[in-house]
């Protein structure tokens, strides 16, 4: 696909959200929810709305684009810019923005290595769907990486961001399942192969339910990433693998030792590396990727555990360092 076939698309679908969200005076959020609706079943009206005058705007912005022309991973990179606007104009919280796609590619970089023999019929679930760009972007990757066809399974408590996942999901045509619910509030899936999540920061409000997890706070309130990610390894399958994107200093904190307990019981602890600091506007923000296994199945604890930081993705001998390092470390430690 022609960089300006992708941009065509991206423009269109930014356009006719400015102009719904203008006409039907809503959120800019909805109007996207809107828009990808109406490029995949055509215009609809409710109340008289969009107006006559909008309407023909958006079929002439529409007209030119043919969805066929387009993979679903080109649909995905189109509606990821349009909800990049979005952040701005409806001021979204951070623990609610969009995941950069490089991200993405790096936690399908350890699936495939942790996972060679990728399985067609794998269960990919986020707890932390969102606008279910992570989700969608790993299942793309995977997908075009090892040709399997995934079911994706996304968890979220914010139904408008749902809303979002689930016409983006339709418009790509992934096989996604989106649950509206507190990932915490109960098992939703227990056999996942894969699950991958950008954690939300803070404490979990819940507190007679926090205390249902090993790795609850003795005292207050606990921390939801670490509840998250002791809930994610219970929905895996024996031998599933979790990817979280955690902040950096997950295990220096005063709250960390419940956490390195319930680990070292629970799950194998195979790697934590640092993303680029340039991802970041601030040391204090800065994340890594944890990589965790349940036992069972094929899997087992590695004998060095995988750490160090990822290069800038810019830096391509850097990177290509980085591959080759990772490589050699998997060859000593999965084979």
């Amino acid at each position: 696909m022609a960089q300006a076939e992708l941009k065509a698309l991206w423009q269109a679908l930014e356009q006719a959200t400015t102009l719904l969200q203008k006409n039907l005076h809503t959120s800019f959020l909805d109007a996207v929810i809107e828009a990808g609706e109406d490029l995949q079943l055509g215009i609809r009206h409710e109340d008289g709305l969009p107006d006559a005058a909008t309407t023909a705007k958006l079929k002439a912005l529409f007209a030119p684009i043919n969805l066929r022309d387009y993979t679903p991973e080109e649909l995905r990179q189109a509606l990821q810019l349009v909800l990049v606007k979005a952040i701005t104009v409806d001021g979204i919280q951070p623990n609610q923005q969009v995941t950069p796609d490089a991200m993405a590619s790096l936690a399908s970089f350890m699936v495939t290595t942790f996972m060679p023999h990728f399985s067609s019929a794998a269960t990919i679930v986020d707890p932390t769907a969102g606008t279910g760009n992570l989700l969608f972007a790993v299942m793309n990757q995977l997908h075009t990486a090892t040709g399997s066809t995934l079911h994706g399974v996304g968890i979220d408590n914010d139904e408008q961001l749902l809303g979002v996942a689930s016409m983006s999901a339709a418009l790509q045509g992934l096989d996604v399942e989106l649950l509206h619910q507190d990932a915490l509030a109960n098992l939703p899936v227990t056999a996942a192969t894969l699950v991958v999540a950008d954690l939300p920061v803070g404490f979990y409000p819940v507190d007679e339910r926090a205390k249902q997890f090993a790795t609850a706070a003795k005292s207050g309130h606990s921390y939801a990433h670490h509840l998250l990610i002791e809930q994610s390894v219970r929905m895996l399958a024996p031998g599933g693998l979790g990817l979280f994107f955690v902040p950096s200093d997950l295990f220096q904190t005063e709250e960390a030792a419940g956490l390195t307990a319930w680990l070292t019981q629970a799950a194998l602890f195979q790697g934590l590396l640092n993303l680029p600091k340039g991802f970041f506007t601030s040391a204090t923000a800065q994340k890594a990727l944890l990589v965790v296994q349940k036992p069972g199945g094929s899997a087992k604890q590695v004998k060095q555990v995988l750490l160090g930081e990822f290069p800038d993705l810019n830096d391509r001998a850097a990177f290509a360092q980085f591959v080759d390092s990772v490589h050699s470390w998997a060859a000593q430690n999965l084979a």
